[in-house]
């Protein structure tokens, strides 16, 4: 199976969740958080079919010196980090090597909160059901990360839903929230895109865009 693009995935999911009946819509017991850039196309469309609240939830992926593609944790707001200690071992990462490679994401982790949120305060979670979104899931060390963010937050349940991931990721975030809706659970997965027709890089204008649409 190949999603046509993220809206056609987003379409899906959508279907998946309005027919739970643990899942309310309405603004006031649900929100989507989009994973940028990437998620937040999905975000609005699923938003829009929940009749609720999109927001974002900013994390950075925290690559190898050697292999930046190759991901040994992430970080999210509030100083959160969450580290793949498997792979920092195999590739005997340094301490030093990885407050460096922080201090970079960091930064522009705020960078894009300023430029994405502006002065906009962040949406209150607290008793909320919170479903977490994203194109694709990997590593999973980005959506752990939000994950952990959402959850210092209090919300009554934590719902991550996603279009594709590989089954030992699964098997891992399993734990790690309360409901996990995935349309492609992939024994053989490579990457997010080859299960995409069309999967064009999403600018920051377009994340911009979607915003907009629900925080006027």
């Amino acid at each position: 199976m190949r999603f046509q693009n993220r809206t056609q995935a987003a379409k899906l999911l959508a279907e998946r969740l309005l027919r739970r009946e643990d899942i309310e819509s309405g603004a006031e017991q649900t929100i989507v958080l989009a994973l940028p850039r990437g998620g937040v196309p999905l975000g609005e469309v699923i938003a829009d079919s929940l009749n609720c609240q999109l927001d974002i939830v900013l994390v950075r992926k925290l690559g190898l010196p050697q292999f930046s593609e190759l991901a040994m944790g992430a970080i999210a707001s509030n100083g959160i980090k969450v580290l793949n200690q498997v792979v920092v071992n195999a590739y005997r990462v340094s301490e030093a090597d990885i407050a460096k490679v922080e201090a970079k994401q960091r930064e522009l982790l705020l960078h894009r909160e300023q430029l994405y949120r502006g002065s906009r305060p962040y949406p209150q979670l607290k008793g909320k059901t919170v479903i977490i979104v994203d194109d694709g899931i990997a590593t999973g060390a980005t959506v752990k990360a939000a994950i952990k963010a959402v959850r210092m937050q209090q919300p009554v349940k934590i719902v991550l839903a996603v279009p594709v991931a590989p089954l030992d990721t699964l098997a891992e975030l399993q734990t790690e929230v309360d409901q996990l809706i995935c349309l492609i659970e992939a024994d053989d997965f490579q990457a997010v895109g080859q299960y995409y027709q069309q999967f064009n890089q999403v600018s920051d204008a377009e994340v911009s865009a979607c915003l907009a649409k629900f925080w006027q």
